[in-house]
């Protein structure tokens, strides 16, 4: 188990970073078309071939998922992926046709820092390009692909993720961009609200603290002028699932964003999480597994966003948010 959504048979993912734009994309791409859904929760979504999500849609399996930055500018990527998956044969067939299917989401990073100034060129089709043809079983975390760009109130945001075997016997798998309006930390931190859910100190192995100070029941909320945010998640398993099981799924992973990140849902936040069932392994109880994999999924996001944040690093811009490590990684790291 390498802790990573690539855990779940046929799952990979690949990451693509421009920092000199502040920005990237991350590709999860599915080996075989996967049975998918969506739930969306925030008030300002971004987002591509969610409606055909719908479990009542003619077309019930997606190739890939790209989560991405740019706001608006970064669905690009998706129309990328999906061209470079038709040229490899890849795709809904309709007739001599394919036409692969990749839902996306994008967060907003535009105000980050970076050079955003790309004219009517942004430089996403390239990123998505890049982050599908780096897809694999291993990939980086915190402020690389869809994270880069990443923020949240309190300290710099990024890409995380987790994985866990559930009682069932099912592998869940999640990759999450990070970059919330609100807080990942207890108040001031340094201690992550995920901290109940952590597995082999792999956020710090800070714990709780004693107690929680009056501040950490105060919504944080991001100081900048512009408090455009969004974090945006792929949960997977291996379990043979139907377009109705895989929509429950992803309404029960999203609480792990909850789990881990205070205030989410806002109306400034445009948070959604896709679902993947890759097919590997049925369920012998139909209704009683689903509800444990869609309860392990909830703490397993949870633990992937805290990830991303513990992972983070300052971006090289002299405005750019500091990152969790800046602030408590040196000196509390194991403690």
């Amino acid at each position: 188990m390498r802790n990573l959504i690539t855990d779940v048979p046929g799952i990979r993912v690949g990451n693509a970073t421009d920092l000199r734009a502040g920005t990237g994309v991350t590709v999860v791409l599915c080996e075989t078309p996967a049975v998918a859904a969506v739930d969306v929760r925030g008030g300002g979504p971004g987002t591509r071939e969610t409606d055909l999500l719908d479990s009542s849609a003619t077309v019930d399996r997606v190739d890939a998922v790209t989560l991405s930055g740019g706001s608006a500018f970064g669905l690009d990527a998706a129309g990328a992926v999906a061209a470079r998956l038709a040229a490899q044969g890849r795709g809904f067939a309709v007739g001599p046709a394919r036409v692969p299917i990749v839902p996306a989401a994008v967060l907003f990073d535009l105000l980050d820092g970076g050079d955003k100034a790309w004219g009517e060129e942004p430089p996403y089709r390239r990123l998505g390009r890049e982050a599908l043809d780096a897809a694999a079983l291993d990939f980086g975390l915190g402020s690389v692909g869809a994270g880069t760009g990443a923020t949240t109130a309190t300290v710099k945001g990024g890409l995380g993720s987790a994985s866990a075997i559930t009682p069932t016997g099912h592998v869940v798998g999640a990759v999450v961009a990070v970059n919330a309006v609100g807080s990942p930390l207890v108040g001031a931190g340094p201690h992550f609200r995920a901290a109940p859910y952590e597995r082999d100190g792999e956020f710090g192995g800070l714990g709780l603290p004693a107690h929680y100070p009056d501040e950490a029941l105060a919504p944080p909320l991001k100081s900048r002028a512009s408090r455009m945010a969004t974090t945006i998640a792929v949960i997977a398993t291996d379990a043979v699932l139907n377009p109705i099981q895989a929509d429950r799924l992803a309404v029960m992973a999203q609480a792990g964003l909850a789990m881990s990140l205070f205030p989410i849902h806002t109306p400034l936040d445009g948070d959604c999480v896709f679902a993947l069932a890759t097919g590997r392994r049925p369920l012998d109880a139909p209704l009683a597994d689903l509800a444990v994999i869609g309860a392990v999924a909830s703490l397993v996001l949870a633990r992937a966003a805290a990830r991303g944040v513990h992972a983070a690093t300052r971006l090289p811009f002299a405005d750019a948010q500091l990152a969790w490590r800046d602030l408590f990684g040196s000196p509390l790291a194991g403690a």
